[in-house]
């Protein structure tokens, strides 16, 4: 039989996703620099947003991360088994039946209920294993309530023999330092800590996310939390940029084909040609994460230029406007940017009607995904 060579995977690929991990570890060393003494913890949670825990976490960790957050118990259990010695969180709490995981993998819940509260006891009563607590200072999604707080105040029977790490809260605003909500919760929080204080003894204070960084040490306490602003998200919205972009996204040009008016590009032809137009279809889509809302919407950098995403994103394609681009700078198999340094997630998310959260989170896993490490 004939033999024949494996292609490279990046020329079998549709798409690139560079993930640089360099600008990651950096981004993490910038905000732990910005809140010392504060501890700073890394958020890694949706596959460190998207960009892949096994390796991003090793990054944070090189870089001097050593507590690490997560918001599922399996996320906890993927962390765990990448990061033996690091100090692992659950956001989303104490999982029913799954208690014994969280003993045997030395995984620290954020108690987030009573009822949380009752079981942990109750089960690290041999081993005494730490975890934070969490109270609901006005997202009004996880967390003791006004109710619950004052039943602990009163029954310090309910925390006796559970070493608290942190007590915790976490700001619905942040990003938005005109909003008078964050000094609510600040004063809340406050508040609830000394309300505690008889019961919880010492126990460490964390409020801050990566937007509440930036609205001063009076948010620092012990932890700080940052996540989005670890992957390039920007922190403070209309304003510079302070973190470096870690993702860049290169979709392929499969063709590229000369069409005139009326005739329409894509499913409905929600987009015609005004005139003599050339089409560049780039083979990524919407399920590659690409979302369907950047349809007549979206931008891209194909030779240097900036051309618009014309029709509609389909599930494999998409099609550019590139007749203002010099012929020369377009061809089959050149690529075209969809993310990097001068398309930023925010930018991305902005013209889709959404949040860079959403656009780094929905990267999908067609992707030829490239590491870029620090130099030797």
């Amino acid at each position: 039989m004939p033999s024949y060579t494996v292609s490279d995977p990046a020329a079998r690929a549709g798409a690139i996703l560079e993930i640089d991990l360099p600008a990651l570890a950096a981004n993490w060393q910038r905000l732990a620099a910005e809140t010392a003494p504060a501890e700073a913890a890394a958020v890694v949670k949706a596959d460190a947003y998207g960009l892949g825990i096994a390796q991003a976490a090793p990054a944070l960790w090189a870089a001097g991360a050593r507590a690490f957050f997560v918001a599922q118990l399996d996320e906890a259990l993927a962390l765990r088994s990448i990061l033996p010695q690091a100090t692992v969180y659950v956001l989303n709490g104490l999982m029913a039946g799954a208690e014994a995981d969280y003993l045997a993998r030395d995984l620290c819940p954020v108690l987030n209920s009573l009822e949380d509260l009752t079981r942990w006891k109750q089960i690290s009563r041999e081993r005494k294993r730490a975890a934070a607590l969490q109270i609901d200072t006005g997202m009004s999604r996880l967390g003791l309530d006004a109710r619950d707080l004052e039943t602990l105040a009163t029954e310090g029977s309910r925390a006796e023999r559970v070493p608290i790490s942190y007590l915790m809260s976490h700001l619905a605003s942040a990003d938005d330092p005109t909003s008078q909500q964050s000094a609510d919760q600040l004063a809340e929080f406050l508040a609830a800590r000394q309300r505690l204080s008889p019961r919880l003894g010492a126990a460490r204070a964390s409020l801050a996310n990566s937007a509440g960084i930036f609205l001063g040490r009076d948010y620092h306490f012990d932890l700080v939390r940052p996540g989005s602003a670890l992957y390039g998200i920007n922190p403070k919205p209309g304003q510079p940029n302070p973190m470096r972009q870690v993702v860049r996204l290169k979709g392929k040009i499969l063709q590229i084909r000369e069409i005139d008016a009326p005739r329409g590009v894509g499913y409905g032809a929600t987009w015609r040609a005004q005139g003599p137009t050339r089409i560049a279809t780039v083979a990524l889509g919407y399920a590659d994460g690409y979302l369907r809302s950047l349809s007549n919407s979206g931008q891209a950098l194909v030779g240097g230029h900036n051309v618009p995403v014309v029709g509609r994103v389909s599930m494999d394609l998409i099609t550019l406007d590139v007749t203002a681009v010099p012929e020369a700078a377009v061809r089959s198999g050149a690529y075209a940017e969809l993310l990097g340094p001068d398309l930023t997630a925010d930018a991305v998310g902005q013209a889709a009607g959404t949040i860079g959260y959403e656009i780094l989170t929905s990267l999908g896993h067609r992707y030829h995904r490239v590491y870029l490490e620090a130099a030797a």
